[in-house]
């Protein structure tokens, strides 16, 4: 059962006078919790649905197309409230967060829907037998799971949860009824590294050809971990064996079954000092939100945007702020452009990550009191162009809650946004 906050005027629930306050029983029989019965029961031609008002029940005959709207909206677009997350993992960045912040900062969500619906990753601990059915009679396809490791032991000794291991039995499951699986894995340096990442990797590719693609990413150490499971980053020469190890599996996976399957994070070649591969080696990016193969997807579409870029009518100066991880790309972007476009120029500046600490070197966690710490006092030219992941998804406040305004006004120069994509930032810098 779950209540209707509105009804869209014209829409066909609308015409059968369903009203803003109904309460939502059943579609076609079958009970609605959540927002994945109510679209995959409305997908038939027609539909009855059992509501409730002021306590009576009604039922309402509808027919529709096959995956048309009927116009009605809830109170929340899961239907319900959020699941969160019962685990305690040893690398947990919100954890790692300093008090005194929003409260959406601390929120922990495991929720199987928002893989489907976000492609969040979920670790299946908040599931059971049921829901795995249901994912299945559904055909709800990809789930992104965070494995971190197929040794049930380990993997509760890193999620401190006693089911962690147990539901990893879930997977196979999945993978035979061929539902696609991507999948992640935070390496803990002397956790889940070394033999356990071979054997991780070697249980996991069993699983193909549902199994789409996993990445390797290192757990972010922010400053804040005191009191916390005593973790240490990677050493560059450390780095270089995990880059390694993955691609020397990925690379059998390839000649055994026609992909790699195996990526480590853009993160680790940085660390370890190699060089980002190329496009074709990512199969499509379909870990881009993970941080593999972002740099090489980036360049990729700035270069691509650059053969058609417009010529300046007046000479532009800008300024590039960003983190330590984009910063060689950046800056050699800009040198691209430069010499394409002499009326053009460019400082790019690495902000160091203040709140969270070193060790935190993405543009999306830099704050506004970084950005500000690095720029105040500077002559930034026309305008200051900065990451649009250090802004939450509204786009108004960074981390420490500074809005974009504030930044602006306390530099006294016009702050660009900017999205995460190539040909995006080519524009932003041209200011087109």
């Amino acid at each position: 059962m779950v209540k209707i906050c509105c009804v869209e005027d014209g829409s066909l629930a609308a015409k059968k006078r369903i009203l803003a306050g109904d309460e939502l029983l059943s579609v076609n029989g079958f009970d609605v919790a959540d927002v994945l019965d109510y679209r995959f029961y409305l997908t038939e031609r027609r539909v009855v649905l059992l509501l409730s008002r002021d306590g009576k029940k009604y039922k309402i005959k509808i027919k529709k197309g096959e995956y048309e709207d009927i116009g009605l909206v809830f109170e929340t677009p899961l239907m319900d409230q959020k699941h969160t997350c019962r685990n305690k993992c040893i690398f947990c960045f919100i954890d790692q967060m300093p008090k005194g912040y929003r409260d959406t900062l601390y929120f922990k969500d495991d929720d199987s829907r928002l893989s489907f619906l976000q492609g969040n990753y979920v670790t299946l601990t908040n599931m059971t037998d049921a829901d795995i059915d249901r994912i299945i009679k559904m055909r709800l396809s990809p789930i992104h799971v965070s494995v971190h490791t197929t040794d049930p032991a380990l993997r509760v000794q890193m999620m401190k949860n006693p089911r962690a291991g147990e539901v990893l039995s879930y997977l196979p499951r999945l993978a035979e009824a061929g539902i696609t699986i991507c999948a992640q894995i935070v390496l803990c340096r002397g956790v889940n590294d070394g033999e356990a990442l071979l054997s991780s990797m070697h249980d996991l590719a069993a699983l193909y050809p549902a199994l789409d693609s996993v990445s390797v990413v290192p757990a972010g150490l922010t400053k804040f971990r005191e009191g916390l499971y005593p973790l240490t980053p990677f050493t560059k020469e450390e780095c270089v064996e995990v880059v390694r190890a993955v691609e020397d599996f990925a690379s059998k996976c390839k000649n055994a079954l026609g992909a790699y399957l195996f990526h480590a994070s853009d993160e680790f070649y940085l660390k370890a000092g190699l060089p980002i591969p190329s496009e074709e080696r990512y199969e499509g990016y379909p870990q881009l939100e993970n941080g593999v193969g972002m740099l090489a997807s980036f360049e990729a579409d700035f270069r691509f945007a650059l053969e058609d870029a417009p010529v300046l009518s007046a000479p532009r100066h800008v300024t590039v702020a960003t983190g330590k991880a984009a910063y060689p790309l950046l800056s050699s972007l800009c040198t691209l452009l430069r010499e394409k476009e002499h009326s053009f120029s460019a400082e790019v500046v690495l902000v160091e990550n203040e709140f969270f600490g070193p060790e935190i070197t993405v543009a999306g966690l830099l704050t506004g009191k970084d950005y500000l710490a690095s720029l105040k006092g500077k002559p930034l030219g026309d305008a200051l162009l900065i990451s649009r992941t250090s802004l939450r998804a509204d786009g108004d406040l960074f981390l420490c809650g500074m809005s974009k305004e504030t930044l602006s006004e306390e530099l006294g120069v016009p702050v660009v946004a900017v999205e995460n994509d190539g040909a995006a930032f080519l524009h932003a810098l041209l200011g087109v």
